[in-house]
């Protein structure tokens, strides 16, 4: 794979007990230098302009000047250091570079991972949280739509539900919004109910499962819901907002899901977007025990060079069903 990345994401310091640190891309690339077919892309810092087509203007503004003064605790968990805005803006550009090197046609053993930090896709149009300051896969998805783009879709597998891209992309319609979740864990949005509004209806697809939902959970709401839902939008690009921590040895979390599974689920991914003849491209957001961050960020990226993820034994867990016939009756259909 080609992996965006930029050493000034390492400059956004949140301190020596926050999960959400510069070792998270450190431990990354020591990971990847075992492995072959890997190259990196320094790209371009996004276009302030293009950041404010997404967030609103004073909300840009309010934390462009809270960094440069020297940052501080933005909220109990948001940490910004005077470094954050323009890690920040890096970040984004990284996931706008995924963005166009998919819709170029970058695919295969060049399909674009996009590894910044911070993360985004907690951050609302008007506001900073959990850990997040620019919604880098709306701003990626958003660049692609000024390109000429007719939809993009963005799948949401990190345990943590992407409140940040639904309030962005609720009722606007041009981007379609799936997300995998542990049920009740922060930001306590995500809701089956919330479909879409306006020109957005039935843009916005939320499957949140109970904790301890695994690998065998995730692959039925893949293959039931999300991607058929997916290929009936019909997007020129479909972007990963790919957070590791439902991993089942991820500190911050419940969930079962295996390095594997993540292998699996690109491999689904990997169908999805030919079935749609989309770009696919991937953009980093959680992802907490850096041993199974790395490990499983290495198997997303073997599968691109032809690995096969081994098959997890077991069906559909009792609370799973129940969820993915819940999101069904929504009116999102299976295969």
């Amino acid at each position: 794979m080609n992996f965006g990345y930029r050493e000034v994401c390492l400059d956004h310091d949140t301190g020596p007990r926050h999960p959400e640190s510069p070792d998270r891309l450190r431990a990354i690339r020591r990971g990847l230098a075992e492995y072959h077919g890997v190259e990196y892309v320094a790209a371009n810092n996004v276009d302030e302009d293009l950041v404010r087509e997404v967030h609103d203007s004073e909300y840009v503004d309010e934390i462009k000047a809270f960094c440069d003064d020297g940052g501080g605790n933005w909220d109990a968990d948001t940490v910004a250091v005077e470094a954050t805005w323009p890690a920040a803006l890096a970040s984004a550009g990284l996931a706008e570079w995924a963005a166009r090197s998919a819709l170029d046609g970058a695919d295969g053993r060049e399909t674009p991972f996009a590894l910044g930090r911070p993360p985004g896709h907690h951050a609302v149009k008007d506001d900073a949280m959990g850990f997040c300051f620019i919604d880098n896969a709306v701003v990626a998805a958003q660049s692609a739509l000024n390109e000429g783009a007719d939809g993009v879709a963005i799948f949401d597998w990190d345990v943590h539900h992407g409140n940040g891209t639904q309030d962005i992309c609720y009722d606007r319609g041009d981007i379609f919004y799936a997300s995998i979740h542990e049920d009740g864990l922060y930001p306590g949005t995500g809701e089956i109910a919330e479909t879409g509004e306006g020109d957005g209806a039935m843009t916005n697809l939320n499957v949140p499962f109970s904790s301890g939902a695994d690998t065998v959970d995730y692959l039925a709401a893949v293959d039931e819901l999300i991607g058929p839902a997916i290929e009936s939008f019909d997007p020129d690009l479909l972007l990963v907002s790919a957070g590791f921590d439902a991993h089942r040895h991820d500190p911050i979390s419940r969930m079962r899901v295996s390095s594997e599974g993540y292998g699996l689920l690109t491999q689904q991914m990997q169908d999805v977007a030919d079935a749609c003849d989309a770009g696919l491209g991937f953009v980093l957001e959680g992802g907490y025990n850096l041993d199974t961050l790395t490990d499983s960020i290495t198997t997303v990226h073997e599968v691109f060079d032809g690995y096969q993820p081994s098959q997890p034994d077991g069906e559909v867990s009792d609370d799973a069903r129940d969820v993915l016939d819940t999101v069904a009756h929504q009116g999102f259909g299976s295969k």
